[in-house]
């Protein structure tokens, strides 16, 4: 196992999903490290180097992680239209199952620590108290169950790994509801948000510097499952709220029930991630939701990204 300090050897990490959000912003951070990183996806953008690999592909996935001598795989692929899983069960549990089940296989093989992404969406959020890691799983729709069954198969697999379930997750790249609700927020007078789902977002920012972190300070041997999100609980209500003033327009936005706004999936109604185990295991600081919210909101409205991926 590698040490922190500048003794450690220089490994070569594997970054699937690179062009989505979380992946976009470890492109971020890693931009100054000594280890090697390798971003892949299947969708390419002009703008940055990505290797193409299809993860539900294992022997594509075998060969590369051999021929570039993989030591960490980071996977922030996933299925993540929550409504439209309620439709597509083969196509979420294909990226969300069965290609987790490929990275775990193949980091097995190797003798790789495999980094994992999931989801608050594994448990039904009946419960008012923050959810710790080892809570019975209980999820409510198609998406949290095919996010459960690729922890399963990571588990299975008997590989090394650290899997860690965020919320929320927002950044200026991709979709994700505070760009959504800055547009909004400028377009309209007034608009209905729910106030009777609870959680706390996630900075994708926040949650790539805890990943580098603990690639670059030597703590891949702290396997186990952990739970990241910013700090404090909200609505989207009060998210909304807190977007639209930091964001510095006026819009009358006022409370609603789940009810009035029906959606093929069922969402759960409080999942405030508990991070006690993530902060004790890897001695980190998390961020306060609204601190993070306005850092990412300036970084758009300074005009480093509106509508496109890289943040200069």
């Amino acid at each position: 196992m590698p040490h922190g300090g500048h003794s450690r050897i220089i490994m070569n990490i594997l970054v699937t999903g690179a062009n989505g959000q979380l992946g976009t912003e470890l492109r971020n951070v890693t931009a100054g490290s000594r280890d090697r990183y390798i971003f892949s996806d299947v969708i390419s953008l002009p703008e940055v180097e990505t290797l193409n690999l299809d993860i539900t592909d294992i022997d594509a996935v075998r060969i590369i992680c051999e021929s570039e001598r993989i030591d960490v795989i980071v996977n922030c692929a996933a299925y993540t239209n929550v409504d439209k899983a309620e439709d597509e069960l083969s196509m979420a549990m294909s990226l969300n199952c069965a290609a987790a089940g490929n990275l775990a296989k193949v980091a097995s093989e190797r003798d790789a620590t495999l980094l994992h992404i999931s989801t608050d969406y594994v448990f039904s959020g009946e419960m008012p108290t923050p959810c710790t890691e080892d809570w019975p799983t209980d999820p409510l729709g198609v998406y949290g169950s095919t996010k459960l069954a690729g922890e399963k198969e990571i588990e299975k697999s008997g590989c090394r790994s650290i899997i860690i379930r965020t919320a929320w997750l927002y950044s200026p790249y991709g979709r994700n509801f505070v760009k959504t609700m800055l547009r909004l927020t400028e377009e309209r007078d007034s608009l209905k948000v729910v106030f009777d789902q609870v959680g706390t977002p996630t900075y994708a920012h926040d949650l790539a510097a805890l990943i580098a972190g603990i690639i670059e300070n030597g703590q891949l041997g702290k396997t186990g499952i952990y739970h990241y999100s910013n700090e404090g609980a909200i609505s989207w209500y009060d998210f909304a709220k807190a977007i639209c003033e930091l964001g510095g327009n006026v819009c009358d936005i006022q409370p609603c029930h789940t009810e009035e706004y029906p959606s093929k999936a069922k969402r759960p109604r409080f999942s405030v991630l508990d991070k006690t185990k993530v902060k004790a295991t890897f001695g980190v600081g998390i961020p306060y939701w609204r601190d993070s919210l306005a850092s990412c909101i300036k970084r758009m409205t300074d005009g480093h990204t509106i509508n496109g991926m890289k943040d200069q």
